[in-house]
């Protein structure tokens, strides 16, 4: 199984830390995750005010030039609202800055801001997507395209520039959990991220069997798929611990969000009921991150971990702490188990 970091990259508190020395932190939150040898770094998009970037291409290349092995990818990139050419190029120039470690993670983003603020209407929703989709498949495919739509300018025999290193991007499906996108996925034998950020885990496994059945039946193998989880994650070196420090900023985000959404209160008693042994949070120690993920193992046999961290602000010093347990003791008892 593949161990990374995703994050949505919250912005700070712009009383105590800068945006410019959010960006720089990242940037150094990246460079450890890559010298403590995990195998992936994922980076959010959003277009508002509580998160801080618009562009992952741009940070992911940076931290291209900053980083030896990790795989650099977007987490996820709002592909509805995106140009897919301008996405191949941007990816196609990480890649080639990274030697081939760069990947794709299109979604249909789990916000709306982008829908108006680039002029795409949303009752376009759905189709939006599965149209750039199949033009982003296009571009990987082949270096020169024709290529017809509903919702952007036609294609006619045109070469798109700069080429990947190595031949082709890794692009993934990202998932909130709708029956529909896991189908998407499977029928293109594309591999799936399912995000797992409220409930209990096991209401997922469905969502994954399907995802195998669907793929088998349109044709492809199942020694070929990949399936990835992310979950909201934090680990400090007691359970007590983790649990105090990161109630406050998932506390305070739930709760905008969830204005926003309609979500019932959080309050205290709800989060440590998702830190149980089968609630979504995997905040802990560090043997009982070991234990969760390797739950979640046994319901998906998945082939990539992301611990999402940063959830709300949290002091730098506390989220290099979380990354350096998680690649330090977790990551290896994890690589253990599963006899990597």
């Amino acid at each position: 199984m593949e161990l990374g970091i995703s994050t949505f990259v919250e912005t700070p508190d712009t009383v105590t830390v800068s945006p410019q020395q959010r960006m720089h932190d990242l940037l150094e939150e990246i460079e450890l995750a890559d010298q403590l040898g995990l195998d992936m770094v994922a980076i959010g998009e959003h277009h508002r005010h509580d998160y801080l970037v618009s562009a992952p291409s741009v940070v992911l290349g940076a931290a291209a030039a900053r980083t030896k092995k990790v795989k650099l990818s977007s987490a996820v990139t709002v592909l509805s609202s995106e140009d897919p050419v301008r996405v191949f190029q941007q990816f196609a120039t990480v890649d080639l800055l990274s030697g081939g470690r760069a990947e794709i993670m299109a979604g249909r983003g789990s916000f709306i801001e982008s829908f108006p603020l680039f002029g795409y209407d949303l009752k376009d929703y759905d189709e939006l997507f599965s149209e750039k989709l199949d033009l982003l498949i296009k571009l990987n495919e082949k270096e020169r395209i024709t290529w017809k739509g509903k919702h952007r300018a036609a294609i006619n025999n045109l070469g798109v520039y700069p080429r990947p290193a190595h031949d082709k991007l890794p692009i993934w499906i990202a998932i909130g959990g709708t029956p529909q996108s896991v189908e998407r996925a499977a029928k293109l034998g594309l591999p799936m991220m399912l995000a797992i950020i409220g409930g209990a885990p096991d209401r997922f496994a469905p969502y994954v069997q399907y995802y195998r059945d669907t793929a088998q039946g349109a044709g492809h193998t199942l020694n070929s798929l990949q399936i990835g989880i992310n979950s909201h994650t934090y680990i400090a070196e007691t359970s007590q611990k983790a649990s105090d420090e990161f109630f406050p900023g998932y506390f305070k985000m739930m709760s905008r969000i969830g204005i926003e959404r309609g979500w019932p209160p959080m309050d205290r008693s709800h989060y440590e009921e998702l830190r149980s042994p089968h609630g979504s949070l995997l905040v802990g120690s560090p043997q009982q991150v070991i234990d969760k993920v390797l739950y979640e193992y046994e319901l998906f046999k998945h082939t990539r971990f992301l611990a999402q961290i940063t959830i709300g602000h949290m002091e730098h010093a506390k989220v290099m702490k979380s990354i350096e347990l998680f690649g330090n003791e977790v990551a290896p008892a994890i690589r253990k188990s599963l006899g990597a």
